[in-house]
């Protein structure tokens, strides 16, 4: 009788595997704030003092930047790698943009 129970278990499993990795995924995507947390990281140590992110909203990333120069490395030159990085750490959500702020 244990035997089957096992195997009831297992084939229950492999039927609730999808549907778990399906909300799983969901709540990744109901989740800004962790694409938020993640600023610093896809950022660098060096100029993450220097940024802040302050909202993901609509697949688009805001981030505070202190200064016009910053501003304009960021926006200019840095974007695309960006905006892969983001997109590599979180493939389930939708990041179509990066807009800086000077602020």
């Amino acid at each position: 009788m244990a035997k089957k129970e096992c195997l009831t278990t297992n084939r229950n499993m492999r039927d609730l595997l999808p549907k778990v990795l399906g909300q799983i995924g969901a709540l990744h995507q109901d989740r800004p704030d962790l694409v938020v947390a993640a600023w610093p990281e896809i950022i660098g140590e060096k100029l993450a003092p220097m940024t802040q992110a302050v909202g993901f909203e609509r697949g688009v990333l805001t981030i505070k930047v202190r200064n016009s120069t910053l501003y304009s490395l960021l926006s200019q030159h840095e974007r695309g790698r960006l905006l892969k990085c983001l997109r590599e750490k979180f493939p389930s959500i939708e990041i179509k943009n990066i807009s800086f702020r000077v602020g």
